[in-house]
């Protein structure tokens, strides 16, 4: 065999191993309790705790949300996103949040909401919020120069 062909088969055979280790990386949820014990950004996926407070005040400061969920482990824990209040999160039948504990609380960098449609009674509408951060400054438009 050629030089050439031995080092694209290595090329390739580490592309497949680094496909093959992120998809398993990603494509599992984790528990609060897991993200407590690991302390890297994961996915935890849950319910909203409707008997708890939102804690949310745009006059204060309006990129600080903070709510309680259950995970899939029917474990609560309150949960700090660093950014404004999603629509309809009151209405969302599953979240999925991508993040780490900090201390006692998980830090939500993203949030993405399955909700029911209002349009129809059998879809699902998905939402997703980012933090302040990951959105840059917001800078106003200003007329045609």
């Amino acid at each position: 065999m050629k030089k050439s062909s031995v080092i694209g088969i290595i090329i390739i055979a580490i592309a497949i191993a680094m496909i093959i280790v992120i998809y398993a990386d990603s494509s599992t949820y984790s528990t609060f309790t897991e993200a407590k014990e690991k302390q890297t950004e994961l996915y935890v996926v849950g319910v909203l705790n409707k008997e708890k407070d939102l804690h949310y005040d745009p006059k204060v400061d309006a990129n600080h949300f903070s709510f309680y969920m259950y995970d899939n482990d029917s474990t609560e824990c309150r949960v700090v996103f660093r950014g404004a209040k999603p629509q309809d999160i009151e209405r969302s039948e599953q979240i999925v949040l991508t993040g780490k504990m900090v201390g006692k609380d998980f830090h939500a960098s993203k949030i993405l909401m399955k909700c029911p449609s209002k349009y129809e009674e059998d879809e699902v509408e998905v939402i997703e919020a980012s933090t302040a951060s990951a959105l840059g400054p917001v800078v106003p438009a200003i007329g045609n120069r």
